[in-house]
């Protein structure tokens, strides 16, 4: 089957590299003009190249943005809307993770930028699409808002437990605003387990090539696996499909893992 994107606009956070790239880049595949943000405007340029060689044409737009930052979320979506007219479709991919280790033992500061980034930014982010873009009072209303979770907040994972209790959070600010923002926005969240990415770079470095990991598929997440179920629970074919969370983890959790 052929989902295809056209003529849908998406902004995709967190997509100078990893989930976020693989996202945007199959998001502009399938025929979607993609904004994507980041901190730093070097890495979303490179990006953004990355993205047009391997879908010739892509309309691509990077935008530096902090992810935590309510103006950047404002201008972001405001350029979406001025650059294409619209925007249909928000990932709230961008996370942070600066404590490694037990809850007990973490400071103030990491956990608030904990909480600032994976929690506070996709509500304000999602409260910016839906004002500019997506709600009753805009100009092309509906839509649908996919926020990236973790099976890190499904589940007990010692060195990730702060981590863990702010995608827990944003799977419940996923249900209740999927409840407020119907009919006109889906609101979904995916639930990834352990995928090889550089933000994951120290829970995967160091296994073989081919080892074979203790869960049920046996291998490591490719940044693509989570990009195919965003562009499901984007498509048409997910438009009866919201609150809800996908987990795409190669059956790890039913074998007690990660």
């Amino acid at each position: 089957m052929d989902i295809r994107l056209d003529g849908k606009v998406a902004l995709v956070t967190g997509g100078s590299r990893g989930i976020g790239q693989a996202i945007a880049a199959t998001y502009a595949e399938c025929g979607a003009r993609v904004v994507i943000t980041s901190r730093k405007i070097e890495g979303l340029e490179r990006s953004a190249e990355e993205i047009r060689s391997r879908v010739p044409g892509a309309e691509v737009v990077p935008f530096a943005a902090h992810a935590g930052d309510p103006q950047a979320a404002r201008d972001a979506v405001a350029l979406a809307v001025d650059t294409f007219g619209t925007l249909d479709i928000l990932v709230n991919n961008a996370a942070t993770n600066p404590h490694f280790g037990n809850v007990v033992g973490v400071d103030v500061p990491r956990f608030d930028k904990t909480v600032e980034v994976n929690l506070r930014g996709p509500l304000v982010w999602t409260q910016e699409a839906w004002g500019q873009a997506m709600g009753p009072d805009t100009a092309h209303p509906g839509g649908c808002v996919i926020n990236l979770s973790s099976v890190s907040g499904l589940q007990f994972n010692d060195p990730l437990g702060v981590y863990g209790m702010t995608k827990a959070a944003l799977i419940h600010q996923t249900k209740h605003l999927a409840g407020e923002l119907a009919p006109a926005v889906r609101v979904n969240a995916i639930a990834p387990g352990l995928v090889k990415t550089e933000f994951a770079r120290s829970l995967w470095e160091g296994a073989a090539p081919d080892a074979k990991y203790p869960w049920a598929l046996e291998r490591l997440g490719d940044p693509q696996d989570i990009a195919n179920a965003a562009l499901f629970l984007a498509s048409d074919l997910a438009s009866w499909i919201t609150g809800e969370v996908l987990v795409v983890d190669g059956g790890a959790m039913i074998k007690g893992g990660i």
